[in-house]
C-alpha cells in the first residue's frame, strides 16, 4: 500500500502526523528557528512587564488619578510615599534631619519623580515627632512608577542608619514589593516542581526518553511565550503575572499533552506490525483529536477572561493562551515528528517493569467493571464527599489583598504599620477627592460629616480649576467598612466629584470582578457545552461533562474558605488570614479550573466516544473509555497536583491560594469527577449518552476519534 492510500484513511489532524513524521528534517528546523527567534528575546521579557495594571478601566478612581497626575503634579495614588521613622530622634534631631534631606535628594535622582513634597507639621508629621512622611509625585504612568519603587527601595533603606528606619511605602511601592516577593516564591516552587515531575514522568511513561518528550514541549512552549511577551511589551503593557501563569499552564498543558499521545503512540507501534509512520498518524488522528480539542477549550475559557476590563487580567489571560498556542502548536507537530524519528526507540532507558504497547490499563479495566456493577454506591461517594466541601462555599468573602500579602519585613508593609501608628487606621489608603473651586467648600463639608472619614485635609488648588482634598478614613484600606464609606460618599458628594485613591481604586476593581464573575462563568460554560458538543456529537454528555466541572470547582472554593478565610491551617502552609480570599481568585481561577477539568474531560469522553462508534456498546464505551484514558489522567493528574502544591508551601500569601486552590481542583475534579463521577453517569445513562436529535446531527461537523473521522 503507498504512502497516500495509508495516510488518506485518516482525518486531517491523523494527515498532518503522518506528514511530519515523514518530514521530521522541516520540522525539526522550523522549531530550531522558533526557538531562536523567541529565545533570544526571553531573557529580557522580565524586566519588561509591567507591575501595576491592577484596576478598572473607565472607573471613577482611574479616572481621579488621571486627574491628580495632570493638575496636582502626579501626587496620585501612583506617587511615592517614603516614611522616615526614629525611636529615638525627632525631626529636629540633626541625624533625623540627615536622613530626611538624603531621602529627598534620592528621589530628586530619578527622572521618574516629578516633584517633593516635604514633610509637614499638622500634616505629615506625626504629633510625637518621630516619624515623617515625604511624598513624590509620579512623572509616569502606575506601571512605570513600580518600577521606579524596585530601583528606588533599595537605596532609601541604606540611609536608615542607627536607630533610623527609611521605608518606601504608598501603592507603587506595595505593588513592586508584592511583586517581587511574588517572583521570589514562584522560583523557589519551580525549582521544587522540576525535579517532582521528572521523577512523576519516569514512574509514569517508564522510560527515561519518553519521560523527556513533555519537558521539551515545556521548554519549548516557555521560550516561544516568553519571546513573544516581550514583543508584546512592544505595544502595550503586560502583568508580570502572565509569565508566571504561562510557565504554569506550559508545563501542565506540556505533560497533559505529551502524556496522552505518547501513551498513545506506545499503543499503536508496539500493539500492531504497522510502520512507524502508520503508528504516529493512527495515534494524531484520535489523541491528537483530542488533544486539538482539549486545546481549544483552554482558549476559550480564557477568552472569557477577557471580558473583565482590567489590565492586570487581560494580560496575565493573553500570556497563558500564548502558552497554550506554542505547546498545542508544538503537541501537534514536534511531537509526533519526534515520535516518529525515535519509533521503538520511544521505550529506551525503560524501567524493568514496563510493558511495550500496554495502552488498556488492566487496572483500570477493572476499576471501570467495579463501577458497572455497583454505581448508585459510588456516584453517591462521589457527590457526599464533593458536597461537603461544595457547603463552605456560601459563607465565602472576598476582598483586595490586604498587606498582609506583602512580607512583614518588606518595607512597603514597614512604612505601612508606622503611617497607620502615626496617622490613624485609615491613614495607608487616604481618600484622594476632586472637585472644583466652586464645589470645593460643599465636598469639604460633606466630608467631614461623613461618619467614616476620620479627618480631611484643607484643600488644595491645582491646574485647570481643579481641587483636591485628601480625606482618611476611619477604618484600614481594606476594610468593608472604607468600601462602604467610599460608596457613601460617591451618593453623597456633588456630581462630577471624583472619589480615588488606593482604597478607592482596589474597591472598584473588586465590584468590577464581583459583576463580571457570573459573565465570565456563563461564557466558559456556554462555549465549553458548544465544544465538547461538536466534540462528542452528544449533547446529554457534553452537558454534563461540563457541570460536573463545577462541582470541583464548588469544592475547591469551599476547601480555599476553610484554609484562606477561616485560617484553618494557617499556621501548617505558614501565613497570615485575610479574613477573605483574595477577589481576583473566582473569576480567574475559575477559568483556570475549568480549562484543567476539560483536559480530563476530553481525554475520558473522547476515548469512550471512539469505543462507542466501533461497536455502540454502553458497557464497552464506559470500561473501554476508562481502561484507555485512567492511567493519563491519573499521571496527569498527579503531575499537576504535585507542582501546585509546592506553590502552596512557598512564598507570600497569592501564590499560596493558587496553589491550594488549583491543586485541590485537580485532585478532586480527576479522582472524584473524571475516574469516579463521569464513568458511573456513562453507566446510568447507557445509549442515552451518546444520542444525538437529527436536527443537530444535519448541522453538526462529523467528528470521530478514530480511522476515516472527520475529512
Amino acid at each position: 500500500m503507498s504512502i497516500k492510500t495509508r495516510s488518506s484513511k485518516f482525518g486531517p489532524i491523523g494527515r498532518l502526523g503522518h506528514w511530519t513524521a515523514t518530514h521530521f528534517r522541516v520540522v525539526a528546523i522550523a522549531w530550531l528557528l522558533i526557538a531562536i527567534v523567541f529565545g533570544f528575546f526571553a531573557p529580557k521579557v522580565e524586566t519588561a512587564l509591567s507591575g501595576a495594571g491592577w484596576e478598572a478601566n473607565g472607573s471613577q478612581s482611574v479616572a481621579a488619578r488621571k486627574a491628580i497626575d495632570k493638575n496636582f503634579g502626579g501626587l496620585s495614588s501612583s506617587g511615592l510615599m517614603v516614611v522616615v521613622q526614629s525611636d529615638g530622634q525627632t525631626v529636629s534631631s540633626p541625624g533625623f534631619k540627615k536622613a530626611i534631606a538624603s531621602s529627598e535628594a534620592v528621589l530628586r535622582t530619578d527622572s521618574r519623580v516629578s516633584q517633593i513634597v516635604p514633610p509637614q507639621p499638622g500634616l505629615s508629621i506625626s504629633r510625637d515627632g518621630h516619624i515623617a512622611v515625604i511624598q513624590a509625585g509620579a512623572k509616569a504612568d502606575s506601571n512605570t512608577m513600580v518600577r521606579a519603587a524596585d530601583d528606588l527601595k533599595g537605596k532609601l533603606g541604606d540611609i536608615g542608619g542607627t536607630g533610623i528606619t527609611v521605608s518606601l511605602t504608598g501603592a507603587s511601592g506595595m505593588w513592586s514589593d508584592f511583586n517581587t516577593a511574588n517572583r521570589n516564591a514562584m522560583m523557589k516552587s519551580e525549582l521544587i516542581s522540576w525535579p517532582v515531575t521528572l521523577v512523576i514522568l519516569v514512574l509514569a511513561f517508564g522510560s527515561l526518553v519518553a519521560a523527556g518528550l513533555p519537558l521539551m514541549l515545556t521548554i519549548l512552549g516557555l521560550m516561544a511565550s516568553a519571546g513573544s511577551l516581550y514583543l508584546g511589551t512592544k505595544i502595550f503593557n503586560i502583568s508580570i503575572w502572565a509569565m508566571n501563569f504561562a510557565l504554569m499552564f506550559a508545563l501542565a498543558l506540556g505533560i497533559d499533552y505529551a502524556l496522552f499521545i505518547v501513551y498513545r503512540f506506545r499503543g499503536a507501534l508496539f500493539g500492531s506490525k504497522e510502520s512507524t509512520e502508520h503508528a504516529v498518524a493512527e495515534t494524531m488522528d484520535t489523541a491528537g483529536k483530542a488533544v486539538l480539542f482539549s486545546g481549544l477549550t483552554v482558549l476559550i475559557s480564557l477568552t472569557a477572561v477577557m471580558l473583565v476590563p482590567s489590565p492586570a487580567f487581560q494580560s496575565m489571560a493573553l500570556g497563558i493562551m500564548i502558552s497554550v498556542v506554542f505547546i498545542l502548536a508544538a503537541a501537534l507537530t514536534l511531537l509526533p515528528a519526534v515520535l516518529g524519528k525515535l519509533g521503538p526507540r520511544v521505550d529506551s532507558l525503560a524501567l524493568p517493569w514496563v510493558h511495550s504497547g500496554e495502552h488498556r490499563s488492566p487496572r483500570f479495566a477493572a476499576w471501570a467493571e467495579r463501577l458497572w456493577k455497583r454505581p448508585y454506591a459510588w456516584g453517591a461517594l462521589s457527590l457526599v464527599l464533593l458536597g461537603a466541601l461544595i457547603i463552605p462555599v456560601f459563607g465565602l468573602n472576598t476582598g483586595m489583598p490586604s498587606i498582609k500579602v506583602v512580607p512583614k519585613t518588606d518595607s512597603s508593609r514597614v512604612g505601612y504599620v508606622q503611617v497607620q501608628k502615626a496617622f490613624g487606621e485609615g491613614a495607608p489608603g487616604a481618600l484622594q477627592i476632586v472637585t472644583t473651586t466652586e464645589g470645593a467648600n460643599r465636598v469639604l463639608a460633606v466630608v467631614k460629616a461623613d461618619s467614616g472619614i476620620a479627618q480631611a485635609m484643607p484643600p488644595m488648588n491645582g491646574a485647570n480649576g481643579a481641587v483636591l482634598i485628601q480625606a482618611t478614613p476611619k477604618s484600614d484600606p481594606s476594610s468593608p467598612v472604607t468600601a462602604a464609606t467610599i460608596d457613601r460618599l460617591r451618593t453623597t458628594l456633588p456630581a462630577g466629584t471624583l472619589v480615588g485613591g488606593a482604597s478607592a481604586e482596589n474597591h472598584d476593581l473588586e465590584v468590577l470582578l464581583n459583576d463580571k464573575t457570573p459573565l465570565v462563568a456563563g461564557v466558559v460554560l456556554l462555549l465549553g457545552f458548544l465544544l465538547l458538543l461538536v466534540a462528542l456529537q452528544a449533547p446529554v454528555i457534553a452537558a454534563l461533562g461540563v457541570l460536573t466541572s463545577l462541582l470541583a470547582t464548588g469544592a475547591a472554593f469551599g476547601a480555599a474558605k476553610l484554609i484562606f478565610q477561616d485560617g484553618h491551617g494557617s499556621g501548617l502552609l505558614g501565613f497570615e488570614s485575610q479574613g477573605f480570599l483574595d477577589a481576583w481568585g473566582p473569576v480567574f481561577f475559575f477559568a483556570m479550573i475549568f480549562a484543567i477539568s476539560m483536559d480530563y474531560t476530553v481525554f475520558l469522553l473522547s476515548s469512550a466516544k471512539e469505543h462507542w462508534d466501533k461497536n455502540h456498546d454502553a458497557k464497552e464505551a464506559m470500561v473501554g473509555g476508562l481502561a484507555h484514558s485512567g492511567r493519563v489522567i491519573f499521571a496527569a493528574a498527579g503531575v499537576m497536583v504535585a507542582v501546585f502544591f509546592t506553590f502552596a508551601l512557598s512564598g507570600p500569601l497569592p501564590p499560596k491560594e493558587m496553589g491550594v486552590i488549583l491543586g485541590v481542583a485537580v485532585l478532586l475534579d480527576a479522582f472524584l469527577v473524571r475516574l469516579l463521577l463521569m464513568p458511573v453517569l456513562l453507566r446510568l445513562l447507557g445509549p442515552w449518552a451518546w444520542w444525538l436529535p437529527k436536527p443537530l446531527k444535519r448541522i453538526l461537523p462529523d467528528v470521530r476519534f478514530g480511522h476515516g473521522g472527520d475529512s
